[in-house]
Parts: C-alpha cells; structure tokens; sequence
C-alpha cells in the first residue's frame, strides 16, 4: 500500500517538504492542508507586493502543487475541522508546517498604546490577507519603525512609497486607496545595532533609495565605526556594501522630497510616550562591547511620532494537539520529530520550517530544513509496521474545503480582475468571495 502522508500548511514550507516526500517515496500520496483559502503562505502573505522577483517563487511552488500525488485542501484547519489525532490515526505521517505569523512580544512600557504596531499585523493587511481589518489609519506623519532586518525594511519602504507606484502590483484597489490617503511624510527606522551589524540584506537596503520622490536622510555621525565594526567589514563584503551605501546617503544633499526617510543606528527603544496613543518614543543609545554585543551608554533620547511599528521578530503559533514550546516559539523536535514532554519522538509526528527552527533563515534554508525532517520521516516509516493506520478518507467529510481546482477558479479570478486594470492580478481578499469562487457559487465581482 503507498504511504500516505499528511502535511499540514501550504507555504514553501510544507511544499518543499511535499516535493522532498516524493522524489524518496515517489509512490506516496500527499495531502498538503491550509487553513486559508489560498497556498503559498509567506509567499503570498507575506512579501512586499513591490518584490515581484521573490514572488516568482510561486512559481515553482504552483508546479510542486500540481503533481498528480499531492491532494490540495485549503480552507481546513487542523484542531478545529479535524485533530492531530485523528490526522496521526490516518496517515503514515503528519508534517506540521505552518510557519510563523506572530509578532514577538514588544514588552517596554506603553507598547499597547493606540498606534503601536506589529508588522506582521502591517504586512497581512498590505497584502490582502483575508483574515485582518480592512482598515488601517495611516494619519500620522511621522513614524517610528522598529528594527534591523528585511521586515523592516519593508514595512520602511511601504509607509514611505507613494501609492503609485503600487499600481501595477497585485495590491487590492481599497488597500491603495488606504495608501494614497495616507498622512505619513517621515519614516524613523530605528536599529538597535550598529551601521557594520544591521540584518539587512544589501540589495533591500538599496531599494529604499530608489523610490520615487521618497530621500533618505542618514546623520554621517551615525556611521562611526569602532573597531568591532571595522572587523566586520574586513570579514563580510556583504557588510561593506551596507556601510558603503549608508555613506553614500549621508553624503548626498537633501532632495526636498515629500517624503523622507531617516535612518538612525544604536538605538534601543525603552519607552513608548503617550497619553491617548503614540506621542514619541525613548531609546537608550548602544555601543558595542569588545565581543560586539550591544550594551546600554546611559544616554538617552526621545523622538516625537504619532505612531510605532515593530518589526523585531515573528513567532509561530501553535497548533492545537502539537506540543509547544512556547518561550522559543517553536514544535519542539529532534532534527524534525516531534518531542513529546519528557523528550521521547511522537509516533508519525514531524515538523519543518519556521515552526521548527524559529523565524531564521530564507528559501535555501527552508529547503535543507525540509529534507533533514523528511529524511527522518522515511526512515521511520521503514521500520513502522504496516497497516497501522486507518484507510478510510480522512478528509472526506470537509465539504468546505478547497481542492487544487477551487483555488485555480480563485486564481483566475485573481487574474480577470488584474487584467481588468492593466496588471497580471489583483488580489481577492474578502473569504467569502475567495470560497464564492473555489465553490463556483455566485457571487459578486469584487477585489474587497
């Protein structure tokens, strides 16, 4: 009998692992489980929409998803619709893949205020994700954003980019709307680190001063260098470049551009002021200590914003029936097998991806994570003894859920609809009209 494996989310994750599956148990059968209506998940959900390069990604993710031994189900979600149990007495193996859609705690004091953002929240609502607000106030003009990685970056560019130039994208027309309504003129990205060990890849860092009407502002006393950045840069050429584009930026004299952003290095954030929302936030500048950690100077200052957005990290959620980790965020796992509380694997449990490592590390990353849990998995599977598991569908009586040709209707009305305004797509975000769609219901035409 071919082994039946189950992987729950439908992001590069779970689909990697998917592929992996099939190329060392080319007779298995996969159903790949998403509790949204649409794969894809960070892919989708999660990348600026003016990354169309990193957005290919689909692509490949699209050809993996329409091998005749993968089943696709959205719309399902495990602990709700159906249990880890039930999933574990059904197949031969069940791969826990659903990512990190979180933010990390912000905990300093007036972090809950009216204002005070996470990006995570920020991103899913620029993307369409179908299970956020709609509305979001973009009436402040000044901002603080949080950070020293990729996420921030994006958050940066997004608050400061004229809607405009978000037109040919795949960005819902209610959602541009939002954007060019918005009040934001000054964007303060705030990094706790140093110029010489921000986590910025160099390219992102470049976009930022490439957009139109948009300057960036960089104080030249932010870049001085102390020797632990000076070994930084003898070390990784990727860092040199970051550094050497910051002083070309501080070199440059000031556009009179609307709109500005200013990038500020060694500075921890303390304190979030304010009576009824945002008002402005303390930080504590940093410098680095002879093993370059980053250690308070007692000097403090406060910059005036209407509101903050932190990008300092992402964490998974759990899943009910999964042990969880919830300090670290992560399934806990040996190299993929799922741990139960006194440390023993859990019989035909596997995890891979962000839920199992933590938010680190990019599409490479998510590959070889992918392949060490698999290989583990076959390996148990060849010393499990056969028939102990059930036969009958375990997914039989989820009438709602999406097959991989409801979620081609949602795509191709994806696509009509971008077409209809000179783009490759707009995407859908209401459920309903996605489900509409998957379910060849009527429903009305709209990207809202």
């Amino acid at each position: 009998m071919s082994p039946r494996i189950a992987v729950v989310g439908a992001g590069p994750a779970g689909i990697y692992a998917a592929d992996i599956l099939l190329t060392q148990l080319p007779d298995a059968k996969i159903d790949l489980i998403e509790k949204l209506p649409a794969p894809y998940g960070l892919v989708r959900y999660g990348v600026a929409p003016d990354h169309p390069r990193i957005r290919k990604i689909i692509d490949a993710l699209h050809e993996v998803v329409g091998h005749p031994s993968i089943r696709l189900r959205c719309n399902v979600e495990v602990g709700a619709d159906i249990t880890v149990d039930e999933l574990r007495a059904a197949y031969d193996g069940v791969v826990i893949a659903t990512g990190a859609d979180r933010d990390v705690p912000f905990e300093v004091p007036g972090a809950e205020l009216p204002g005070s953002f996470g990006a995570a929240d920020f991103v899913a609502w620029y993307d369409g994700h179908p299970d956020v607000p709609r509305d979001w106030g973009l009436d402040a003009e000044s901002v603080a954003v949080l950070g020293a990685g990729n996420v921030a970056l994006d958050v940066t560019r997004i608050l400061a980019k004229h809607a405009a130039a978000l037109e040919s994208t795949d960005t819902p027309d209610p959602i541009l709307d939002q954007l060019a309504a918005s009040r934001v003129r000054d964007v303060h990205l705030f990094a706790r680190r140093g110029p010489a060990d921000v986590r910025f890849s160099a390219l992102e860092l470049r976009e930022l001063g490439e957009q139109h009407d948009v300057e960036v502002i960089v104080d030249p006393a932010e870049l001085a260098l102390d020797a632990h950045a000076e070994r930084m840069l003898e070390q990784f050429s990727q860092r040199r470049i970051i550094v050497r584009t910051l002083t070309e930026w501080a070199q440059r004299p000031q556009s009179g551009a609307s709109r500005r952003i200013h990038l500020h290095f060694r500075h921890r954030p303390v304190r979030v002021r304010g009576t009824d929302r945002v008002e402005s936030v303390e930080f504590e500048r940093t410098a680095s200590d002879p093993l370059g950690r980053m250690v308070g100077t007692g000097e403090f200052v406060s910059y005036d914003v209407g509101a903050v957005y932190r990008a300092i990290g992402y964490l998974s959620s759990p899943v009910p029936g999964v042990p969880f980790d919830a300090e670290r965020g992560i399934v806990p796992n040996a190299e993929g097998r799922v741990l139960d509380g006194d440390g023993a694997p859990i019989p035909r449990l596997y995890a891979t991806g962000w839920i199992k490592r933590g938010p680190i590390g990019l599409i490479g990353s998510t590959k070889s994570d992918a392949a060490q849990t698999v290989t583990h998995l076959v390996e148990d599977l060849a010393a499990a003894e056969a028939g102990s598991v059930e036969s009958a569908d375990p997914l039989a009586h989820l009438g709602a859920a999406v097959d991989r040709e409801g979620w081609l209707r949602i795509d191709e009305a994806e696509r009509r609809a971008g077409a209809a305004r000179g783009r490759e797509r707009t995407k859908i975000v209401d459920r309903r009209t996605m489900l509409g769609h998957a379910h060849l219901e009527s429903v009305k035409e709209t990207v809202r």
